[in-house]
């Protein structure tokens, strides 16, 4: 049929050309030219190009009769780059200063290239059917995939067909082919990435059913992909978050020790875990109450969204109380309404629940009860479910935890106000998370968002959603794949994925595998303990061996809190991952499967320990330099396969040769963090004969910082050579904010110095310092305010 169609389609241009005669190709006539884009008239419909970016380029159908959804992955702000449009002798051409796309003009089929290099190419390109919609592209056969969303699959998912359907994966291990957050979004070999901007329920086929086509599928929703490219791996994330939307910061404290578990019953027993946290000296910043907040069963109560009054008599003064220790509250919530809660006949009445096919409220059974559940797409219902958010948010609460947003349970044949479940599903905990965010902005407009939610769509990261990998298993086995999880989902926008720190499901207690979660967890975005309650989640409920391991470790995450806030800014202004493959730095093919170690910033190498009893640990340290043991000092020449002792006490921490870590004074909680003392640590290297970096401050809590001009950067550089000695240069730069220190005490500790120095000159002036002949540090006492210092060292 569609061969027909072609050959119909060319006739008529034939006949065109001979009313028209002239030099001008017939084929000319089918475009469009706009300052934004160009339209193309083929068989299947007008193809609209649009440039988002030097970068980036949309392709979106306009088939007569179908109405295009919209897209949920792009952000609202984008103004398209100028770009070229050409006319070939058998293709058109539409290039920015980057990226090109070239549309055969037999054919119409597009080609991508970047650099003048192709790289993806439609094949069928558009599948137009009552029952599919979707497009077909060529693979080269050597290249490799990544990308799908949240799975268990390994690094590369080529050969895999992927469900693209959000849904719960309760208690998994080393393979899930399906889980919370599924996103329609390919990560190549050849350094591009192809968004599928479509939320409805489909599939990614990546070479599994035609080895050298990829295929997406979808029963409606958007006709559009985008496609962005780069020449570097960091860069490309880069140039995706520029067209889907960068993280907003998250407030200081959202980085600090959070506790959590299935869940605190009481306003007693939450007093009492926020004392004892204190007493046995854990640093603690907020605590998360699960679901018997309203009510006092895991059944029949969900909906009420209102605080049980006789587990919880005064919850306004006990989230005060807690507060005055430096201890936030974060609240859950869920979409779903159940027929004998608080809100089932206020939400019906007004009409903001899903319904069937007659407009009536779409009732249904699942574990927590018979429900309805809100129609978060309806502006209606934005606004009655933000204003339970106000209210209680006005009232003491912190932050906010969504949960089942897949939904969990969702019934293909329920309308929304935009379509049926099926067609809008993977926007659901998207569009939730915009509520919540939007809200914000507009009622607590210098607030920063807390919104953990475990699903969502492509760009969510946009509104602040901080996801995690859900109900894992409390096993060896669950604890091995959270380091793909994040990595992937980094790669693809979503940076603070994290895990419930201990695992979350079943009651396998072992105090091994605890601590090695807990340790690993200094070294994931989020530290956040979570669990059901056969296994306490808290490290203050463990033995004292336990406790003292991971007191230590916890510890250890706030003194890097200066390294990973800055790493929170470079996300929030370049989308660069918190945790990064090491193929980041090493463009090694032979890394892009690695999967168990990674980068924490650009400057830590990071392994979990995650096999029992294990005494030794092997990785691959990536080329780019020499790495330093974190913990005993050794030194270990990069691009080669290690293998290290371990014991329980520590993982394998690796810091890049020549780089800063600034660490700040341990502190109960982040309202009483300062960088008015800072150690900063230097890792001198010989080989390295300069480097630079930056550490970025401000008052951790008010929205818009770096955008208001809130904030300060702490600059650092290091030059080496033999003749020289080494010289350190530290450089304040930026702006007032509140508790802004006047000035800087600094400890400066320079590390691996093989051999005593002659002297130290601060800004040219001999100064005393401290040398540790069998560690071989260096420190020096530092003052540093508004100028430029140097430091030399010979």
């Amino acid at each position: 049929m569609m061969h027909r169609i072609r050959f119909c389609w060319m006739c008529l241009m034939l006949f065109a050309s001979i009313l028209i005669g002239g030099c001008q190709s017939p084929a000319d006539k089918l475009i469009t030219q706009n300052s934004d884009n160009v339209i193309i008239d083929s068989p299947k419909g007008q193809i609209v190009l649009t440039p988002l970016s030097d970068y980036s380029i949309e392709a979106k159908y306009e088939v007569e009769g179908y109405s295009n959804a919209p897209s949920y992955a792009l952000t609202n702000d984008i103004t398209p780059v100028e770009a070229s449009f050409s006319s070939k002798e058998n293709y058109w051409e539409y290039a920015t200063n980057y990226m090109s796309v070239r549309i055969d003009k037999e054919t119409f089929a597009l080609s991508y290239f970047a650099d003048d290099k192709l790289i993806l190419s439609e094949e069928e390109g558009l599948l137009y059917s009552d029952s599919i919609k979707g497009f077909r592209m060529n693979l080269s056969p050597d290249e490799k995939l990544m990308g799908g969303g949240e799975r268990v699959l390994g690094m590369d998912r080529r050969g895999k067909r992927l469900h693209l359907y959000n849904r719960a994966s309760y208690g998994y291990e080393t393979h899930a082919d399906l889980m919370y957050y599924s996103m329609p979004i390919v990560i190549s070999s050849n350094k591009y990435m192809l968004l599928f901007d479509n939320a409805a329920d489909g599939f990614l086929d990546l070479g599994a059913t035609e080895e050298n086509i990829l295929q997406f599928e979808a029963v409606g929703g958007r006709l559009a992909y985008v496609v962005v490219a780069s020449d570097s791996w960091k860069d490309l994330t880069n140039k995706y978050t520029e067209v889907t939307g960068h993280q907003p910061m998250p407030p200081r404290w959202a980085l600090g020790n959070i506790t959590s578990r299935m869940g605190y019953r009481s306003q007693k027993q939450v007093e009492k875990v926020v004392d004892t946290y204190r007493k046995e000296d854990f640093p603690l910043d907020a605590l998360v109450l699960d679901l018997y907040w309203f009510g006092p069963d895991l059944q029949g109560h969900m909906g009420n969204l209102e605080w049980d009054k006789k587990a919880f008599p005064e919850p306004e003064q006990m989230m005060q109380n807690i507060k005055e220790k430096g201890v936030k509250t974060v609240l859950i919530t869920e979409p779903f309404i159940l027929k004998e809660s608080g809100k089932y006949k206020e939400t019906a009445e007004q009409n903001l629940l899903g319904t069937d096919i007659n407009g009536e409220p779409y009732i249904f059974d699942f574990f927590f009860g018979t429900t309805a559940l809100i129609d978060i797409f309806k502006p209606e219902a934005q606004k009655w479910f933000w204003g339970i958010y106000k209210k209680h948010t006005a009232s003491g609460v912190e932050g906010w935890w969504g949960d089942l947003g897949e939904p969990e349970v969702h019934p293909d044949d329920l309308q929304h106000v935009n379509g049926a479940a099926n067609t809008v599903h993977n926007a659901y905990g998207h569009e939730w998370a915009k509520t919540v965010y939007d809200g914000y902005a507009q009622d607590f407009p210098n607030k920063r968002p807390v919104i953990l939610m475990r699903a969502g769509f492509a760009g969510s990261q946009r509104y602040g959603m901080i996801p995690w990998t859900g109900d894992v298993n409390r096993t060896w086995g669950g604890l091995k794949p959270q380091v793909e999880i994040s990595l992937q989902m980094g790669m693809q926008g979503m940076a603070y994925m994290h895990s419930d720190l201990g695992g979350f499901a079943g009651n396998y207690k072992d105090s091994e595998l605890y601590t090695r979660w807990l340790q690993y967890g200094v070294f994931q975005p989020v530290y956040r303990t979570h669990a059901q309650e056969d296994v306490p989640p808290e490290p203050i409920y463990w033995d004292k061996k336990t406790k003292d391991i991971t007191r230590r470790y916890i510890k250890l995450r706030y003194a890097l809190t200066p390294y990973l806030y800055t790493m929170a800014y470079k996300n929030s202004t370049e989308g660069t991952p918190l945790m990064q493959p090491l193929f980041y730095v090493d463009d090694n093919p032979e890394l892009l499967n690695e999967k168990d170690t990674y980068l924490w910033g650009d400057n830590f190498v990071v392994s979990p320990v995650t096999d029992k009893g294990a005494s030794e640990w092997t990785l691959p340290l990536p080329s780019n330099a020499n790495w330093y043991n974190f913990f005993t000092g050794e030194k270990f020449v990069g691009g080669q396969v290690v293998t290290i002792p371990v014991d329980i006490h520590n993982i394998p921490v690796f810091v890049k040769g020549g780089s800063f870590i600034p660490m700040a004074p341990v502190v109960n909680s982040m309202d009483d963090y300062s960088t008015q003392k800072l150690n900063l640590h230097y890792y001198f290297d010989e080989d390295i004969a300069s480097s630079e970096d930056f550490m970025y401050e401000d008052d951790g809590e008010s929205n818009y910082s770096w955008e208001n001009n809130q904030f300060e950067k702490l600059f650092f550089s290091s030059k080496f050579n033999h003749q020289n000695g080494l010289i350190i240069k530290i450089h304040p730069k930026g702006f007032d904010y509140k508790n802004k220190p006047e000035s800087r005490d600094i400890q400066l500790i320079i590390h691996h110095h093989r051999t005593q120095p002659n002297y130290v000159k601060v800004d040219g002036e001999e100064v005393g310092f401290d040398w540790n002949k069998i560690s071989k540090e260096i420190k020096v006492a530092l003052t540093v305010s508004k100028s430029k210092l140097s430091v030399e060292v010979k």
